[in-house]
């Protein structure tokens, strides 16, 4: 499978694992030795001014952390839209990618449209990430930089299915519990 660095994992109905369940993934890494991604729909409670207030300047006032996913949840990552990406900048979606580790945070400020902070990310093994794929845990998506940055995270998964069309835009009308229907 050719990596899907930059593309979006949409979490199919049958996705019960409740790390995951309804979530929209952007893979930042993909190759032979496994995949990394973030979960863009799972704000916290927490304020980024509590949590990390270096890191305030670049959201917007009252921005929360948002939970990256299961794996190490006391790492931080930032993803950022830049005015001018640096050559060294992890770009996913355009002009969309991660603050580099050990940087300048005052050199950036001016430099970034916007910013979410991420705590903890989400992980694949080797082939881990394929065989879901395969078993039709996800649905492959096109990430919109727009939707990465959404004020409403909560409606996420049903604006990128909807945005798929045709069956995908049912599906993404679905309610949690369908027995409630």
């Amino acid at each position: 499978m050719q990596s899907l660095r930059g593309q979006l994992l949409i979490a199919t109905p049958v996705l019960q694992d409740p790390n995951f369940q309804r979530t929209v993934v952007l893979i930042a890494e993909h190759n032979s030795e496994g995949a990394m991604g973030i979960v863009l729909n799972r704000p916290s409670e927490a304020p980024v001014s509590d949590a990390t207030p270096e890191l305030e300047p670049f959201v917007d006032y009252g921005a929360a952390v948002h939970e990256g996913g299961p794996v190490q949840p006391t790492a931080v990552v930032v993803l950022a839209e830049f005015v001018q990406p640096e050559p060294e900048t992890v770009l996913l979606i355009d002009t969309v990618g991660f603050l580099p580790a050990g940087v300048d945070l005052d050199d950036l400020l001016g430099n970034t449209v916007r910013a979410r902070v991420f705590v903890g990310y989400a992980g694949w093994g080797p082939g881990q990430l394929e065989q879901e794929i395969d078993r039709e845990d996800w649905i492959l998506g096109e990430p919109v930089a727009h939707e990465v940055f959404t004020d409403n995270p909560e409606d996420l998964w049903s604006e990128s299915l909807e945005r798929k069309g045709g069956a995908y835009a049912l599906l993404a009308r679905m309610p949690d519990d369908p027995s409630l229907n």
